[in-house]
């Protein structure tokens, strides 16, 4: 019998934090955006009202999963549908080929 002793190593912690200034909250996320941040993300958008704009501000994220994108979907129909004001920002390579292979940039605005 044999063993091994590789590990995988650790994913970063992720991190889920928002601002809000005037109309517009930013929600900053760090690490790994997948389904552990469900609570936290939604925590985040909840308590705005209708007429809320989002800023959701990727540079800290390393990776994100299909999780994720369902729950950008999520937000972007609690802030109106077609009529939300949902901009992703700063995002890095692997993670804009990520939202560019899902077609988001049809759905958001990506900057």
């Amino acid at each position: 019998m044999s063993s091994s002793n590789s590990t995988t190593p650790p994913r970063p912690a992720t991190r889920v934090t928002a601002s809000r200034e005037g109309n517009t909250v930013t929600i900053h996320i760090s690490g790994h955006f997948g389904f552990p941040a469900y609570r936290s993300f939604r925590d985040a958008y909840m308590p705005n009202p209708a007429g809320t704009q989002y800023v959701i501000d990727l540079h800290a994220t390393e990776y994100m999963d299909s999780s994720a994108l369902g729950m950008l979907l999520v937000l972007r129909e609690h802030a109106g549908g077609e009529r939300a004001g949902i901009r992703i920002e700063r995002a890095r390579p692997e993670v804009r080929q990520i939202l560019q292979t899902a077609h988001f940039e049809r759905l958001f605005t990506i900057t």
